[in-house]
């Protein structure tokens, strides 16, 4: 093997690791054991944007994405839970947001409530 692939072999190797270890370190953390179903769904499907503490993630602005503080009573407050139930069921493209995934086909009515009332405890928790 000569010397120069040699050292594109390692700065790639070097690189993976890197980027592996930053991606590790920077992961949304994960629900804790015995949580409330909602609780566990929002981290998995909606705290890689809204962040776990639901004022946004490090993920969406590198991405240039805005997603809604949750934490924000005032703003909360504005939209109804069907309008949060419609969002989350539908997606955001409907409405002129398509940076919000649907998640219907993924997730039953009962769940995408039991959401919508999570996140009206993120602006409570404020």
């Amino acid at each position: 093997m000569g010397r120069p692939v040699l050292v594109l072999v390692l700065a790639i190797a070097a690189i993976g690791a890197f980027t592996g270890g930053l991606a590790w370190f920077l992961d949304t953390p994960k629900p804790r054991a015995g949580v409330p179903r909602a609780e566990h769904l929002y981290g998995a499907l909606c705290a890689e944007c809204h962040g776990a503490d639901g004022r946004g993630s490090w993920r969406a602005t590198i991405f240039l994405i805005r997603p809604g503080d949750l934490t924000d009573p005032a703003a909360t407050r504005r939209q109804t839970d069907q309008y949060l139930f419609d969002v989350v069921k539908e997606g955001g493209s409907p409405i002129g947001r398509p940076g919000m995934p649907a998640f219907g086909a993924a997730l039953k009515d009962e769940d995408i409530r039991a959401l919508v009332a999570y996140m009206r405890g993120l602006a409570r928790a404020r």
